[in-house]
């Protein structure tokens, strides 16, 4: 099955990741306190990145470690000026009606340099089966895009029960508002994706294996009369050749303690998804030197949870290996390496520019051509 992109999109978005979560370090399990997750080193790397170039940044979310997204986000806006920011939001967390308008704010904030990662992880404390969650999940985005294209959220669901007006609600960006991005395996998951995201984030995999993700995805979508385009979420390790990457690699688990390493990955809210299980797997598929194929390492995962695995190589095989998944149809790559402000660093000035980078919203056409004066629905403007 051939993947096909009615945008028509010429390049990728090439983004970078914001380690809120405690998740920076030397050495993988070394709990470097250098590298700790705190305002001062996280808002250096996504200056960083912005300054070079890259066209979005992940600022994922977590309970147990690390800083509050949309507080982060919010402090970033006039901190930065090109790149996108990803907000992760984890659904069920702020009450829906209030959570469209904390994210319209931002939206205006960052004149529509907002997206959206749609998390449907349990809530700290709580224990939620998975169709549950999506299903709760459902209704929170739905009750998003009433907020953001409707004067009236009318909204009678399992979860949440709501006749209001939208003002003050509208976000900068139209079209329908920032866009959604969504990683999920379940069934469930995919089907919540094919009805109402954008971007379909998953994980390293196989070449292979990817490709039947993007197929099943396809199928799903045009069975709601839409179409999804794709995102990799993926570490990387790219040094002027192939042998100084792989010792790079070999390097990062010097100081790693197995027992630490499995400690961390389950520390997180996610760690017995199916996502989490389908890394572990694929390590297991791994050789001797947890190579699962050329370039793709899965080492990474023995010391954390989620995104288990990374492109290590020289600049030609990275561009290559790069370019091999945007022949496949993936649009949107989420990069990341330890520690984050030097990686960010060495895959901008050696792979970055040979790469045709866009922005998915301004792609999408949700970035107005002139600054909108948007009415909200008391009569007032921002």
């Amino acid at each position: 099955m051939i993947i096909t992109d009615p945008l028509q999109i010429d390049g990728a978005e090439i983004s970078w990741f914001a380690p809120l979560c405690d998740g920076d370090d030397d050495f993988l399990g070394n709990r470097n306190p250098d590298y700790k997750s705190s305002w001062e080193n996280t808002s250096k790397i996504v200056k960083t990145a912005d300054a070079l170039g890259y066209r979005n940044v992940l600022c994922p979310s977590s309970y147990q470690v690390g800083q509050d997204t949309l507080a982060f986000v919010a402090g970033m806006a006039p901190l930065t000026e090109q790149i996108n920011l990803l907000a992760a939001i984890r659904c069920g967390e702020v009450h829906p009606p209030m959570l469209a308008r904390s994210i319209a704010t931002l939206d205006h904030m960052l004149k529509g340099r907002l997206t959206i990662n749609i998390i449907s992880s349990d809530l700290p404390g709580t224990t939620l089966a998975s169709t549950e969650r999506y299903a709760r999940s459902r209704e929170v985005i739905e009750i998003l895009k009433q907020a953001w294209t409707q004067d009236e959220i009318d909204f009678q669901g399992k979860y949440y029960h709501y006749k209001l007006p939208t003002a003050p609600i509208k976000p900068y960006q139209q079209n329908g508002g920032p866009l959604l991005y969504f990683g999920g395996y379940s069934p469930a998951g995919v089907d919540l994706c094919a009805e109402h995201c954008d971007v379909y984030l998953m994980w390293p995999e196989t070449e292979e294996k990817l490709q039947g993700l993007m197929e099943n995805m396809t199928k799903k979508a045009a069975a709601y009369n839409r179409t999804v385009q794709f995102g990799l979420r993926v570490h990387v390790i790219v040094r002027e050749t192939e042998a100084e990457a792989r010792d790079y690699a070999d390097a990062l688990l010097s100081k790693l303690n197995l027992d630490l390493g499995n400690d961390i990955r389950n520390r997180a809210q996610d760690a017995a998804s199916l996502g989490v299980a389908r890394q572990s797997q694929l390590r297991e598929e791994a050789d001797e030197s947890y190579y699962v194929e050329p370039n793709l390492w899965t080492g990474i995962g023995l010391a954390r949870s989620g995104c288990g695995a990374a492109l290590v190589g020289d600049p030609d095989q990275i561009v290559a290996k790069l370019q091999r998944y945007m022949d496949m149809g993936i649009r949107s790559f989420i990069l990341s390496g330890y520690p984050h402000q030097q990686e960010c660093e060495l895959f901008a000035k050696l792979v970055l520019p040979r790469l045709k980078t866009v922005s998915l919203p301004e792609v999408f056409g949700r970035i107005p051509k002139t600054t909108p004066n948007t009415p909200l629905g008391n009569g007032k403007r921002y």
